[in-house]
């Protein structure tokens, strides 16, 4: 039986001589305990759904990943988090935008997904429903990091807006893909977004169909790099449209979107997919991005580079 899960922590330009053999090691760790989360769950018989909130739930607990804990500063000095989730079984989905003191985002998506008639929930608004279905908070210094303050006082300095997966340290948006043993699909992604952003701006992340996309038709994908681009084509959806309708396998449709289609407008990204079969791909056209998949307790890969 073909079942698994795959998880990213962001896709960017990476040079080598800025991640050291500790923060190597510390993301590969980070990505394998994510999956190992995910994965016990659809090994025992859980839901694909449930297994992609627990992988990403590890990812935002992990502070240098650009999401829930780890998340970069906005311009006001704040933490405006972004969160979607989807069931490719019933395409329930779930999302979350600018949320400032939700511990885990991704939890709040789910909450959406299953609570709200409503798909997409803000700011404010977002919160008010968290502590209604008593969703976990968490203080301002809870998020605080030291590398993401120094990333924000030298973007400030410069007035420059910086995008998660092109910052200093190279890390980034969060999600997770998975198939689980009665044939369903689900996506999730989080992120802390871009640091130094202003007027409350939004990312792929939470956009169903642009950065997060789930369908037992075809597949199941979790994006991560220049938000703008992949809302403008539409980069999830896509590759469930390749597949449905140009007939294409989920290597072909991934590495058309990532590696021509992206790339010949100069967009930076990749994602992590897999299909009804268990086929799983995590095409990147930068340097590097923080990827992994588990197929079983001794089937598992890990890479940065």
């Amino acid at each position: 039986m073909n079942f698994g899960i795959a998880v990213h922590g962001g896709a960017g330009t990476m040079p080598r001589k800025l991640i050291t053999p500790e923060i190597e090691t510390a993301c590969r760790n980070a990505l394998k305990k994510a999956m190992q989360s995910g994965f016990a769950i659809i090994r025992d018989g859980g839901s694909s759904l449930d297994a992609v909130e627990a992988a990403v739930i590890e990812l935002e607990n992990f502070e240098l990943f650009n999401a829930g804990k780890g998340s970069v500063f906005t311009n006001k000095g704040k933490h405006e988090m972004d969160a979607g989730i989807m069931d490719g079984k019933t395409l329930q989905c779930g999302a979350v935008a600018g949320v400032e003191h939700i511990k885990n985002p991704v939890a709040l998506a789910k909450k959406i997904l299953h609570h709200s008639e409503h798909i997409l929930l803000l700011n404010d608004g977002a919160e008010e429903f968290a502590k209604m279905h008593r969703v976990e908070f968490a203080d301002d210094d809870y998020f605080f990091t030291q590398l993401r303050y120094d990333q924000y006082l030298k973007a400030k300095n410069k007035d420059i807006i910086v995008l998660d997966h092109v910052d200093d340290k190279k890390l980034g948006t969060v999600g997770a893909v998975a198939l689980d043993k009665e044939g369903n699909l689900a996506a999730a992604t989080s992120t802390g977004g871009m640091t130094n952003k202003l007027f409350g701006r939004v990312g792929d992340s939470p956009i169903i169909g642009a950065g997060t996309y789930a369908n037992n038709r075809t597949c199941a994908v979790s994006c991560t790099g220049h938000g703008e681009y992949f809302i403008q084509h539409v980069v999830a959806y896509d590759i469930h449209c390749l597949m449905e309708y140009k007939n294409m396998t989920l290597q072909q449709a991934t590495e058309h979107v990532i590696n021509d289609k992206l790339k010949n407008i100069n967009a930076e990204g990749g994602l992590i997919a897999i299909d009804t079969k268990g086929n799983i791909c995590l095409p990147f056209n930068t340097s590097g991005m923080y990827r992994g998949w588990m197929k079983s307790e001794n089937d598992f890969f890990t890479a940065i580079y």
